[in-house]
């Protein structure tokens, strides 16, 4: 049979390392959320609900993330329900929520026997609870006191930026200082009659030996050639068959005179 919840009443804490103090609220008020028949003892996860009874949510969570206890990740899978729970159907920001109240009762008992010496044996309880986790939304007060203690930062954000954005007459007295005048692009230098670039001509400058002249292309010219030196060693041929060899008259003149 479970105890009275003797720790429903919601609590908060101010500062990590001050106790928890009693909050005007009506016990049990709240999101909750609650995980039934958890097979872990009640005993080991109430050392775990102590850490974050009364922190708030993301603090709770920061808790859970680095606690060595194998409890700690039942507890935070039930906080993140509890979280999103008051983020959806309350539309409260979970950034304003604390955990308020949480406790764990104990669940049915599970029993089983170890055989022991001498034909005895000895039970074995294999506990179960009930893990119940609720979350609130802060106090007004404390509200304006994280809303104060965040303000500064923010100002000074602001303060930072419009400092470094010069303001209008300091813009006009460097420009009135610079005279309004662009700065001079520098030229290059032009090289002297017996410099030496260090930049390639461009491909058009360079000659080519082997390029042909004309617009003909290099197949036609070769064949133009090839066709006239074929025309001229026809013409050499016929020359040289009409005029017949060269002893031919002296030949015809000594037959003559005999």
């Amino acid at each position: 049979m479970t105890g009275p919840k003797l720790n429903q009443q919601p609590v908060l804490r101010s500062r990590p390392d001050r106790p928890a103090r009693a909050v005007d609220a009506a016990p049990g008020s709240g999101t909750r959320s609650t995980a039934r028949y958890a097979r872990v003892s009640a005993y080991k996860v109430r050392e775990v609900l102590d850490l974050v009874r009364g922190q708030t949510a993301e603090r709770a969570q920061e808790i859970l993330q680095f606690c060595e206890r194998d409890a700690a990740t039942l507890v935070g899978k039930v906080l993140k329900s509890a979280i999103a729970n008051a983020e959806h159907n309350d539309a409260i920001n979970p950034e304003e929520l604390y955990v308020s109240a949480c406790y764990a009762d104990e669940g049915p008992t599970l029993k089983r026997w170890r055989p022991r010496a001498r034909g005895r044996a000895t039970r074995i309880r294999k506990r179960t609870c009930h893990v119940t986790v609720i979350v609130s939304r802060l106090p007004e007060n404390e509200l304006r006191k994280q809303r104060a203690a965040r303000a500064p930062a923010g100002s000074d954000r602001r303060r930072r930026a419009t400092a470094s954005k010069p303001s209008p007459e300091r813009a006009a007295r460097v420009r009135a200082s610079r005279g309004d005048q662009p700065a001079a692009v520098p030229t290059p230098a032009e090289p002297g009659p017996g410099a030496v670039s260090d930049e390639a001509p461009p491909r058009d400058a360079v000659p080519d030996d082997d390029a042909p002249t004309d617009d003909v292309p290099t197949d036609e010219v070769a064949s133009d050639e090839v066709a006239s030196d074929e025309v001229a060693r026809d013409e050499v041929a016929s020359d040289e068959e009409a005029a017949g060899p060269r002893d031919q008259p002296e030949a015809d003149d000594d037959k003559r005179a005999e």
